[in-house]
This record gives structure tokens, sequence and C-alpha cells, in this order.
């Protein structure tokens, strides 16, 4: 099991108040400058999927959503299991 330091906690939503994308927020990364603003962003908004990304290959697995996120903004359907299946090891549990 990974420690709190050892992970990043991430949310995949879709805006509803402003353009209806898919977004990521990386919540273990924000600033005080930006921090409640992304929250409300993201609790405003329809959720997708959450979870953790280990640190140690975390910037494969944010290419790897980015990647996802493309793909939805452009209508395909993708679920939970997909994500979860598509982001595999890198995934903290």
């Amino acid at each position: 099991m990974a420690f709190e330091a050892d992970k990043t906690m991430f949310e995949i939503y879709r805006e509803t108040a402003y353009s209806g994308q898919y977004k990521v927020v990386y919540f273990t990364e924000l600033q005080d400058h930006n921090k409640e603003t992304e929250i409300n962003r993201a609790l405003s908004g329809q959720h997708v999927y959450d979870g953790y990304l280990k640190n140690f290959g975390k910037d494969s697995a944010k290419e790897i959503i980015d990647g996802l996120l493309a793909r939805m903004n452009r209508g395909e359907k993708i679920g939970a299991e997909d994500i979860e299946h598509s982001l595999g090891s890198h995934l903290a549990r």
C-alpha cells in the first residue's frame, strides 16, 4: 500500500457550468492560489472517475489521462472501467 506522500489524488469530471468539456484536477498538486477555484469547479461538475496515481511514473499516467480526455471531448464514450484499464499499474490502491 502506498503512503499518502507517494500518490496523487485526482478526479476526472465534466464541466457543467462552463464549456461542457471533460477535465482533470490533481488535488494534491493544487497551490493555495488556485485550490478553492479548482475544487469548486470539480465539485460543480459531473463526476466521471477519481482515484490516486502512484507518484512513480506519474508523468506517464498524466499523458494517458490527457489522451482519454481528448477522446472523451471528441465524443467517445469512455467509462470508469475503461479509465481503470488504461491507467492500470499507474493507479495506487
